[in-house]
């Protein structure tokens, strides 16, 4: 944890991942903390120097002496940007946090490279049930002696609070645990948080972005919980037809808190966006410099190969934590006939023979076993080999063989291909693309020479009845 001075303030930050890392700033919503990223932390330190902010007035961060408003929050976090972080960063923002990011977008673009939010507040206006039930709590809270009141039975509240706020925040099978029930709770009734709650309120309702979200030039990812009853879906429907250019996706069972509800798809749909360096089955395994380099490397490397086609950097990154590198001695079996797919490979560094047997083994006189196989190519760096067995877990059809100076492949196992598909179906469908599209180029090379092999026998046998 850190203390952080921008212009007087004093922010508290909670900081995880490499020093030397991009900058991910993450900001928490109305009547919360820094917790309420929590549940991100450890995916994104994988990649990126985090920054878990809590909002003046929230948390351990002291209020502001000036009245609070979205486009202040922004200004002042973007000197924190400044102060933190030689380029631009990446920002994720829950509920009013994610308001904020984009109201910082918009006026600071520059310092802005990617964006996920999470259930944002982008009208202002919360749900029927919040305006009815829980505004005129914050009503009261906007005045002094009031505010005071109800500051001092804040603890005896609890009750009354559970009550009122679980109905809008989760939904009817959330999976969030008792624990950060509890600590999320907690928060929402910090004491001597009063006026911050009040002022952020209708800060957010003064903030409406109705009509703006066409003009936000940085790429987003919105995540939304099907069931949220704070921000109501109909602000999704703003997402949907004022910005076409952000990723919107859905999450069933999910109310106002997917990072707790649904961890693990909101996980995947986020290591998935921000093209973090970790397969689909290790959401919460840290990454080491060493192996971090290693994938960057190979994603470089990717844009030369069959496989990384009209994919960006980001999407090379998350198909690169896909792999397994594997190194071969010269004359080396990678796989042999027979053998059952269920990986393809590519091609990194030296060579690979491709031996084929149209006969298969026979035995000699003696009962030997002769090895009557043909070679059939030679694949190079950035050439991909054993796709269709691996799509159908079939027999491979042929022998695959480290060349004369040995090779290193990328195996690719066949359940992280499906799963990276369905957690991502833009990258999936191009990844899919161009696998097949390399197969349809390897087949007409083949029919090319089948063709022309049949076009010199039927020419040899021209001569021969010529002669």
């Amino acid at each position: 944890m850190a203390i952080y001075k921008i212009n007087g303030q004093e922010l508290h930050v909670v900081e995880e991942g490499s020093p030397q890392r991009q900058v991910a700033v993450l900001l928490h919503g109305w009547s919360s903390s820094w917790y309420a990223l929590s549940p991100l932390l450890g995916l994104l330190s994988q990649r990126f120097r985090c920054l878990a902010v809590d909002l003046p007035g929230y948390g351990q961060s002291p209020p502001p002496e000036e009245r609070i408003t979205i486009p202040g929050y922004a200004d002042l976090l973007a000197e924190f940007i400044a102060q933190v972080s030689d380029g631009p960063v990446v920002l994720v923002g829950h509920s009013m946090g994610g308001m904020t990011s984009v109201t910082l977008s918009l006026r600071h673009p520059v310092l802005v490279e990617r964006m996920v939010l999470l259930n944002p507040t982008l009208s202002g206006k919360l749900s029927s049930y919040i305006n009815t039930v829980v505004t005129p709590i914050f009503m009261l809270e906007r005045f002094g002696p009031l505010g005071w009141v109800i500051t001092t039975g804040e603890r005896a509240m609890m009750g009354m609070t559970d009550r009122i706020m679980r109905p809008a925040s989760f939904a009817e099978r959330t999976g969030i645990t008792e624990a950060d029930y509890k600590r999320i709770r907690s928060d929402t009734r910090r004491p001597g948080q009063a006026r911050t709650r009040a002022q952020c309120f209708f800060a957010m309702r003064d903030n409406n972005l109705s009509g703006q979200l066409s003009k936000v030039e940085t790429p987003a990812l919105v995540l939304w919980g099907a069931e949220d009853n704070t921000v109501p879906l109909r602000d999704a429907g703003m997402v949907a037809a004022e910005w076409p250019d952000a990723d919107l996706r859905i999450i069933p069972n999910a109310g106002h808190w997917p990072q707790f509800e649904a961890p693990d798809t909101t996980r995947r749909l986020v290591a998935a966006y921000l093209g973090l360096p970790l397969s689909s089955d290790k959401l919460h395994v840290a990454v080491g410099d060493e192996e971090l380099m290693q994938i960057n490397e190979i994603a470089q490397f990717l844009a030369h190969s069959d496989i990384g086609n009209n994919l960006n950097m980001a999407q090379r990154i998350r198909v690169a934590a896909q792999c397994q590198p594997r190194s071969y001695k010269p004359g080396e079996y990678i796989v042999k006939i027979d053998d059952l797919g269920s990986e393809f490979y590519v091609i990194h560094t030296g060579s690979v023979e491709v031996w084929n047997d149209p006969d298969g083994l026979t035995k000699t006189a003696r009962g030997e076993i002769a090895d009557n196989k043909i070679h059939v190519a030679d694949l190079k760096p950035g050439q991909m080999t054993g796709e269709i067995a691996m799509f159908d877990e079939g027999a491979r059809s042929a022998d695959l063989i480290a060349g004369e100076e040995g090779a290193t492949v990328l195996a690719f196992p066949r359940d992280q291909i499906l799963a990276l598909c369905e957690d991502d179906a833009v990258l999936g469908t191009q990844l899919l693309w161009n696998i097949s599209t390399a197969v349809i180029q390897r087949m007409r090379f083949i029919l090319w020479q089948l063709q022309r092999a049949m076009q010199q026998v039927q020419g040899a046998e021209r001569k021969k009845k010529q002669t």
